[in-house]
């Protein structure tokens, strides 16, 4: 028997960029077909468009660049960005609306800041606040749960040539916001405590939630964001609603409506914009948590996901530094200090 000797590193690694990225839109694959049974084929729609526009704002802007297009595009950062913005819009956005915040995304939000491992905040959720900002209305039109429109209905809404105002309805986050305190008019809108989201979202939730174990258990992510993240939410709800039953809404509420699990999952686990070490992690997710409750609660969103996600990747390098674990060995540092060394 002949021993072969190699030089190192002896361990092989079959994954790259792009077969994680591919892992994770996997995973939101459960999500888009409940939101399609609910809601209509509208968000098909725009996730295809999506990933289109994406796909080509990427390659010009790589060719404006210089850089190898079809090369980068093979880590599937621009689809993956491309597809979680689709599923956060609502299922009657038109086609341009797609166009702006998919085009701010890539181009703005990524691709100026160097491309992908440069951007410190998501550039899906940076794009979904451009949008939000600038298009109110119709970023909160969204179809009745039950009442999707067929194949047909949802393209003409897609070209912007059938009128939204008939087809949509408020979601059981902008309801309850708008009649807290009021139990009466809650019910009368269906939505009770004990019916936990109300309205079909907790199946979207629900099947998100899936789609976040599978990446868990594939080892894509880790359980720390996913799990501060739902902490941070869960925890002030609980203590809110014991207090206040009719003003506040209880846990089971708030997780599992609107877009919470796909923040907790897909969202502000992205590697990129998020703290690092597995306490900063656990602080990072913690406090997004956190500021959803309390925007969902006083602000002025009803659902709260995005602004939190680029307020804690502002803050994520900051939370790195005071909960980076020390080195073996070595004293720990003295925060007071720029570099981290003693005074």
């Amino acid at each position: 028997m002949s021993l072969i000797t190699s030089t190192s590193p002896h361990a092989s690694v079959k994954n790259n960029t792009g077969a994680f990225m591919r892992q994770v839109i996997y995973a939101t694959l459960p999500g888009l077909a409940v939101l399609t049974w609910q809601f209509g084929w509208g968000t098909v729609i725009n996730v295809l468009w999506a990933v289109v526009v994406a796909l080509i704002c990427e390659g010009l802007f790589l060719k404006a660049r210089g850089r190898n297009v079809a090369f980068y595009l093979k880590d599937y950062s621009a689809v993956l960005t491309a597809v979680l913005l689709g599923l956060a819009l609502p299922p009657t956005a038109p086609w341009w609306l797609t166009l702006v915040g998919v085009g701010f995304a890539i181009i703005v939000a990524k691709q100026l800041y160097g491309g992908l491992g440069m951007n410190p905040f998501n550039p899906a959720m940076v794009g979904y606040v451009l949008l939000l900002i600038s298009f109110p209305v119709a970023m909160t039109q969204w179809i009745a749960p039950g009442e999707a429109p067929g194949f047909v209905q949802s393209l003409q809404l897609f070209a912007g040539q059938l009128p939204v105002d008939g087809l949509s309805g408020a979601t059981p986050l902008d309801t309850f916001r708008t009649w807290a305190g009021n139990e009466t008019e809650l019910a009368s809108h269906g939505i009770l405590h004990g019916d936990l989201a109300g309205q079909g979202w907790e199946w979207v939730n629900l099947a998100f939630l899936l789609g976040g174990l599978y990446l868990i258990s594939r080892k894509i992510i880790t359980w720390h964001i996913p799990a501060g993240f739902l902490a941070g939410l869960a925890a002030p709800a609980l203590i809110a609603w014991l207090i206040d039953p009719v003003r506040f809404a209880d846990p089971l509420f708030h997780l599992l409506s609107g877009g919470a699990m796909l923040g907790a999952f897909f969202i502000a686990t992205d590697p990129v914009s998020a703290a690092t070490s597995r306490m900063g992690r656990l602080v990072y997710a913690l406090l997004i948590g956190v500021l959803i409750w309390v925007i969902r609660s006083f602000g002025g969103y009803p659902d709260a996901v995005a602004f939190s996600v680029l307020l804690l990747n502002l803050s994520a390098p900051f939370i790195d530094y005071y909960t980076q674990p020390r080195t073996y060995g070595h004293s720990k540092p003295n925060r007071g200090t720029a570099g981290g060394g003693k005074s």
